[in-house]
């Protein structure tokens, strides 16, 4: 097998593995401070002593947001006092930088980037220049550091550093002083051994690790820790690429150990100071093991809707009716008018493409890019095949340039562009209703590359690694994997001038002026006031989503409504709008409802249920409510929280969340994290009734009251553990006003 599972405690004792008591003199329970994990956790954490199992207080090295995330992280902090960033501060402008829709809102929202680097001392990184995580990599990550972003995908891990993505909130916290609370997380230890074989790339690796992940939540909210015989044959980029990919597996963050092609790396990127070797003690404990044999993977396709959504290439042109049927059925499930096909793209037994992409943080590093264009040298795509490569940063860029891996491409009749996430998450090469796309990015979500299916429109994407993505669009667009051509490819060293990051980036770190003002466009617009916690809630169900997994891409859509996401209000109008089109209309109706419960005119259907369950109308609040099943995979945008929040949101019910980020997301906009069994089925227009909502914060349980049809119906709802802050959030209505709190007092 290529990639074994082991759920339990392994230990190792010099690199080799031993049963736990086989050699009696040695400290088998504190070896879970023998990983690389723990000594950074330990350095970041000031809430001592740093024990398994014990709460964690984190305080980073760096912080990094781009164009969809920094105006809202800084206008939240702005509100709560902020005076200066403390720390590094990266903002980057690789989103939104087409400035396509939306009149000037885009540019503006980049001119206001500027103007707070300027004012509170953070680092501009212009349009065009660098994709986040590229950027992170190229100048910021370092051995032993910890970094935080407002991105799901924000992992450094191979260049030593612990990353993590996280909702806006989490930064802001990090700019006012305060930490990011987090118990003590299980580490899964990750062995590499064997080599890849040629034409298996990064891509390919990371979409097995992925398919055998994420469905059984093997690594969910824990670290995944590399180590192993394998390293030593993947070049960093290599690393990088199925590093940026564990995010897919809803980890909660990764680190590798660290050797000569780390300090290669960092020295090529004239910062030989940040690093140091960083491996393992003697003895180690991992909580489980993922075991993967290099040597057994081959190039895999990860069709919609879903990275984990994997097969072998090989597997699935043996079969492809009967899987690409699966995927058609999928698809229509998601239209309301219209068809959508899949199967027709299967001519002859062989399966062909639309669209092939290769960009951002995952595809677009320099060794994809070389290669790939190796695949195409002195063949042609065709006239049907619409290909576009992006370089991942500007230093890539010139040298790929310089070395003539572009002109392959040009010749090839493959369009390369500039350093942009945009066909990640649907801003950018948008597919024809119907196409299929394979992109060597991070993520393939229904309607995440830009489709409508409200209005009819489903495409879909599907992920590869860039070796494959060549050899197919060498092969006219018929599907092929790189395993099966022949191809020459000798890579020419790749040579990082950093003249044209100094030409362009403003490092205003420490140097801030805060006499200056913000430059604000006519999109930016502040938070609304919200409420703090009553002590009882009449909440109406307006949504009711029986998806397995409802993604944030589906909470509130990625593309073209980006561009609103400075503008609180206007960002959500879209919320739901692809997966249950009449939420933001029905959100709207409760909110005012609660107005009218303020002005001293309370609802009938409100009065009824109170007397059900024998309360009064006094010290209560009406708010919308939705259930999910496992809602919050994906992306750490916090907006899948506060869109509804703005919209009179007061709470999620859910079997469980899919990831901590959106669960933190909830409670830094003052939403209560419910967790619910929906044993009695919840249907929308139901009024659920909460008595003296603040005991379960502290018990975890409670009893609540769904009303229908003049009948009360009791329910038990619970809660996760929350942390003293977290409750002080809540209690207070978001974090914005437990910010102006605090800071009063």
């Amino acid at each position: 097998m290529a990639i074994t599972k082991i759920n339990k405690k392994v230990y190792f004792y010099n690199g080799k593995r031993i049963k736990e008591g086989q050699i009696p003199s040695l400290d088998y329970e504190n070896a879970y401070k023998g990983t690389i994990a723990y000594g950074i956790l330990d350095a970041h954490n000031i809430n001592k002593p740093t024990v398994k199992g014990g709460s964690l207080k984190i305080k980073f090295d760096c912080l990094a947001s781009h164009d969809i995330t920094y105006v809202g992280i800084i206008q939240t902090a702005k509100a709560s006092g902020l005076t200066k960033f403390p720390i590094p501060y990266v903002l980057t402008n690789c989103h939104n930088s087409l400035c396509a829709v939306g009149g000037t809102i885009n540019e503006d929202d980049h001119d206001f980037g500027y103007s707070a680097v300027k004012k509170y001392g953070g680092i501009f990184v212009p349009p065009h220049q660098g994709v986040i995580h590229t950027y992170m990599r190229e100048r910021m990550a370092g051995c032993g550091k910890m970094i935080l972003g407002s991105d799901s995908h924000t992992r450094y891990g191979a260049l030593g550093t612990m990353a993590i993505g996280e909702g806006g909130g989490e930064l802001v916290k990090q700019l006012l002083g305060d930490t990011y609370d987090v118990k003590y997380p299980d580490v899964v230890g990750v062995e590499l051994i064997g080599r890849p074989k040629k034409g298996v790339g990064p891509q390919d690796v990371a979409l097995a690790i992925i398919k055998e992940t994420f469905k059984c939540g093997f690594v969910k909210n824990k670290v995944m820790e590399f180590f192993g015989s394998g390293i030593k044959t993947l070049p960093i980029e290599y690393r990088n690429g199925i590093d940026v990919m564990t995010t897919e597996t809803t980890c909660l963050s990764s680190i590798w150990v660290t050797d000569k092609e780390t300090q290669k790396y960092l020295t090529e990127h004239e910062r030989d100071d940040e690093y140091k070797e960083l491996k393992q003690n003697d003895l180690v404990m991992y909580d489980a093991l993922l075991r993967v044999n290099l040597s057994q993977i081959e190039p895999m396709i990860a069709l919609p809707f879903h990275p984990s959504n994997a097969y072998t290439i090989r597997e699935l042109k043996s079969r492809p009716y009967e899987i690409l049927k699966a995927c058609e059925e999928a698809g229509q499930k998601l239209l309301k008018k219209g068809e959508f096909h899949l199967t027709d793209k299967i001519v002859d037994g062989k399966i062909i493409v639309d669209q092939a992409v290769i960009a951002g943080c995952a595809g677009g590093t320099y060794d994809n890019l070389a290669e790939a264009a190796d695949i195409l040298d002195g063949k042609f795509i065709g006239g049907k095949l619409n290909m576009s490569v992006y370089p991942g940063s500007l230093p890539i860029y010139l040298d790929l340039s310089k070395k003539g891996y572009l002109s392959k491409f040009v010749e090839a009749g493959v369009t390369v562009k500039t350093a942009f996430c945009g066909p990640c998450f649907g801003a950018g090469d948008v597919p024809a209703n119907c196409g299929l796309s394979i992109r060597h990015t991070t993520r393939n979500f229904e309607s995440r590359e830009g489709s409508k299916p409200g209005e009819g429109q489903l495409a879909c994407v599907a992920l590869m690694d860039a070796r494959s993505i060549a050899a197919t669009a060498a092969n006219g667009g018929v599907l092929t994997g790189a395993d099966e051509i022949e191809y020459k490819h000798v890579k020419k060293p790749f040579k990082y001038d950093g003249k044209v990051y100094k030409n362009r980036i403003t490092d205003c770190y420490g140097k801030g002026d805060e006499s200056l003002p913000l430059k604000y466009g006519p999109n930016i617009a502040d938070w609304p006031k919200m409420a703090a916690l009553t002590k009882n809630l009449l909440m109406k169900v307006v949504a009711v989503i029986d998806d397995p997994v409802t993604t944030t891409d589906e909470l509130i859509p990625s593309g073209e409504t980006s561009s609103y996401r400075s503008n609180p209000m206007r960002l959500a109008e879209f919320a739901l709008s692809r997966k249950r089109p009449d939420y933001v209309a029905k959100a709207k109706a409760v909110a005012q409802e609660e107005n009218e419960r303020q002005s001293g005119e309370m609802p009938d259907e409100y009065k009824t249920a109170l007397k059900l369950v024998g309360l009064g109308v006094d010290d209560v609040e009406i708010g919308s409510v939705i259930y999910a099943v496992k809602p919050g995979d994906g992306s750490a945008r916090e907006q899948a929280a506060s869109c509804q929040r703005v919209l009179g949101g007061i709470a999620n019910f859910a079997q469980e969340y899919a990831t901590k980020r959106y669960r933190s997301n909830l409670i830094n906009w003052g939403m209560l994290p419910y967790l619910y069994d929906n044993k009695y089925p919840l249907q929308c227009g139901d009024i659920v009734v909460v008595p003296d909502v603040a005991d379960v914060l502290d018990t975890g349980v409670c009893t609540a009251y769904v009303v229908r049809d003049g009948k009360s119906h009791s329910i038990t709802l619970k809660m996760d553990a929350l942390t003293e802050e977290e409750k002080r959030i809540i209690r207070a209505g978001c974090l914005i006003n437990r910010n102006k709190e605090r800071l009063s007092k």
